[in-house]
């Protein structure tokens, strides 16, 4: 019994191919049009957003000042009464009427200013177990050397082609 042979439908291409030298200039000059076109309606959505954003941004700048102002209010009280609100720091939040408060201790953070006064300074001290010495792969010393370490499994270079078209466009000078 002989198998039937899968058939596989697809859509015909529909684009346009130019067909010579003068086609290929005429859609290089249409595709700068339509990128200038394009970069228009970029600007006028951007001039759109900025004046909506600067509207409601007004409208909003009284409410959050309001909003820190009574938020300010409310941790003051809260401070003052937070061995009450706490059970005498048995927790850590308070449950409201009308919401919830709350402590949190952030976690630990370490911020070092003047990083190699620093690290010297350690060295000096022999606390050589509080510097990082980072190991990773020299990816510029494999693309100066690729035949060194082309044996080398987990290592590959590979290299792509794109395919860019760049209608001519010229800048706009000022005249004084």
């Amino acid at each position: 019994m002989a198998t039937k042979a899968t058939r596989l439908k697809q859509a015909a291409a529909a684009i346009a191919i130019p067909q010579n030298r003068e086609q290929v200039a005429a859609a290089i000059a249409e595709i700068g049009a339509l990128n200038r076109e394009l970069a228009r309606t970029q600007a006028d959505m951007n001039d759109t957003l900025a004046r909506v954003k600067e509207e409601f941004e007004t409208i909003a700048e009284p409410r959050r000042q309001r909003i820190s102002a009574l938020t300010q209010g409310v941790q003051i009280w809260c401070e003052a009464n937070r061995d009450a609100l706490t059970n005498g720091g048995k927790v850590k939040s308070a449950q409201l009427t009308t919401g919830e408060i709350g402590w949190r201790t952030r976690p630990p953070s370490v911020r070092v200013t003047g990083a190699e006064a620093v690290l010297d300074l350690l060295r000096r001290l022999g606390l050589k177990r509080f510097i990082r010495q980072k190991e990773e792969v020299n990816k510029e010393a494999i693309l100066n050397e690729p035949e060194a370490v082309a044996h080398v499994a987990g290592i590959s270079i590979s290299q792509g082609e794109d395919f860019i078209v760049t209608p001519f466009e010229t800048e706009l000078t000022e005249v004084a």
